[in-house]
């Protein structure tokens, strides 16, 4: 393809020096005294250097948001999970949960950081994740360096690069900000493929393999790929597509992940898939327009179609498009997830709003003459950024942090911290938030098999009529025997510091009888002993601590 015909940022600034200028007013002797151009030059380039900075700010303001506690509730759980991995306990044997397991070996390097550093496994797993989003916007900027941008467009891509890599705010950490953080780079890549522009080597195949670890988080995160890959296959024709290589690099990463499951992590293909086959999909799952209709899901969806047909005009560019497949390829993984939360519109938010914001600027490079364009390049910048920041001030993130520490789930954190500290902890609680990230604040390990009660909330999806509150042990299902077993003989060979009890159990009540987990796992020989130790209670708003006495 030929090169876009955008003149390049230095080009204008050239010929805009070289226009026709007024005639000079008069100057004082102590002006005339200096250098041509000094009594300017100096307060120019300072207002430069503020402009640039001011349009930094939204991504500042976002930054503070993601070291402000509380960590995301998921991160928080899958770090635990990978610290008690790294502590010795077997993952899919002894630690259940339904995600590959990519992510808990990521995981475990801040867990490993933890153990062998000054820091803790939570500002380990910050400086991990903040250091990833250093490494997607350096990898775009490297991306940039010899592509020809006008003045508007590389202000607004400047500024808008490094708020979009922290857009997530609260969700930053979760994988569908791991997968759009390096769906970004891989974008900008992709443009280059399709216009034919030569890419150093190295940088090349660092951004692939970023972007195919990040696909492979989630199985339907490849919807990304595929269209991007579609795109450049479209663009550049079958034979050219077909050699190059690094489509290929990244499919012998996947084929060599999906080998090493069976070899490494058996357990998750023969114990952990069937349990999410059977009980995992069915909780919670909303159709296809229900999930269109929620709040986050129905916000973005209607970004991405406004952003869509500004990629049709001619001149959009490469990367604008590269990037609507990446929203794309984001919805549909949101769709299929059947859930329309938060973080599962993350790659969707981020790849819109760069498309849309740089689509945008290069109107403006192509609107304006070309001196007028270098005038008003920071001012745009500061609009755009400070625009898009204004429409995510919105649900959780600025406000979730502001009042952490004066609302209910604050108050769990500080319990925990205050009470159980650094000790082992069975929680029996349908939630993640706000166990997690309390947990990790108190440093304290849950000794679940599970993150949460999920599978004995599947077991009991509503209140068959004359059936009793609970069922005997001969009439469970294997799920959920393994959790009644497991949960009484793990508590009994080595009980906990403590044990936290959700006032809310998220399984249906059956006529006036609530679900109560004490009364349930009492049933247990073992259970019931060792519970009898447990006699110093803690009230919370929504959680009961009970401490162990000896």
């Amino acid at each position: 393809m030929t090169p876009p015909t955008t003149p390049s940022h230095q080009g204008l600034q050239a010929r805009a020096a070289a226009a026709p200028t007024e005639a000079p007013q008069r100057m004082s002797v102590t002006e005339a005294a200096r250098p041509d151009g000094a009594a300017a030059a100096v307060p120019a380039e300072t207002r430069a250097r503020l402009l640039r900075a001011l349009a930094l700010v939204p991504a500042m303001a976002f930054l503070l948001m993601v070291l402000a506690p509380p960590l995301n509730h998921d991160v928080a759980a899958i770090l635990n999970f990978a610290e008690r991995w790294v502590g010795g306990e077997r993952l899919y044997r002894d630690l259940i949960d339904v995600n590959p397991p990519l992510i808990f070996v990521l995981t475990a390097i801040p867990a490993l950081i933890d153990r062998f550093s000054p820091l803790d496994a939570v500002q380990a797993l910050q400086a991990c994740v903040l250091g990833c989003c250093v490494l997607a916007w350096r990898l775009c900027l490297a991306l940039r360096r010899d592509r020809r941008e006008g003045p508007v467009e590389a202000a607004v891509l400047d500024a808008l690069v490094p708020l979009t890599c922290l857009l997530a705010a609260y969700d930053v950490g979760q994988r569908e900000h791991l997968m759009g953080l390096f769906a970004l780079p891989y974008a900008l890549l992709a443009a280059r493929r399709m216009e034919g522009q030569a890419t150093p080597t190295g940088l090349a195949l660092a951004v692939t393999l970023a972007a195919a670890l990040a696909f492979a988080l989630k199985p339907h995160f490849l919807a990304v790929p595929l269209l991007v890959e579609g795109l450049v296959l479209w663009r550049r024709g079958l034979a050219p597509a077909l050699r190059d290589s690094l489509p290929w690099l990244m499919a012998t990463v996947w084929a060599l992940y999906l080998a090493t499951l069976p070899l490494l992590f058996p357990d998750y293909l023969g114990h952990v898939v069937p349990l999410v086959m059977d009980f995992y999909l069915g909780t919670g799952g909303l159709n296809v327009v229900a999930v269109l209709l929620t709040d986050k899901m129905g916000s973005a969806a209607m970004a991405v179609l406004l952003v869509l047909p500004m990629l049709a005009w001619r001149h959009a560019g490469s990367g604008p498009r590269a990037l609507g497949c990446v929203a794309v390829g984001g919805m549909l993984s949101a769709i299929v997830q059947h859930k329309g939360w938060s973080y599962h519109v993350v790659p969707m938010a981020m790849a819109t709003e760069l498309a849309g914001g740089w689509v945008a600027a290069r109107w403006f490079d192509r609107a304006l003459p070309a001196g007028r364009a270098v005038a008003a390049a920071p001012m745009l910048a500061i609009a755009c950024t400070f625009a898009i920041a204004a429409v995510h001030i919105r649900g959780e993130s600025p406000w979730r942090q502001i009042w952490y520490n004066s609302l209910t789930d604050g108050q769990v954190a500080a319990v925990l911290k205050r009470e159980v500290a650094g000790e082992r902890l069975l929680v029996l609680s349908p939630d993640i938030y706000p166990v997690y990230p309390a947990l990790n604040y108190a440093r304290a390990r849950s000794t679940l098999r599970t993150m949460n009660l999920w599978l004995l909330v599947g077991a009991y999806p509503d209140c068959p009529e004359g059936a009793a509150r609970y069922r005997e042990p001969w009439e469970m299902s294997r799920p959920e025997f393994l959790v009644y077993r497991t949960v009484a003989e793990d508590f009994a060979r080595a009980p906990p510091g403590a044990v936290l009890v959700a006032k809310r159990s998220g399984i249906p009540r059956c006529g006036a009888e609530e679900f109560d987990p004490i009364a349930y796992f009492s049933r247990h020989p073992a259970f019931e002993e060792t519970w009898r130790r447990y006699t110093r209670i803690v009230h919370m708003d929504t959680y009961l601590l009970y401490l162990r006495e000896e």
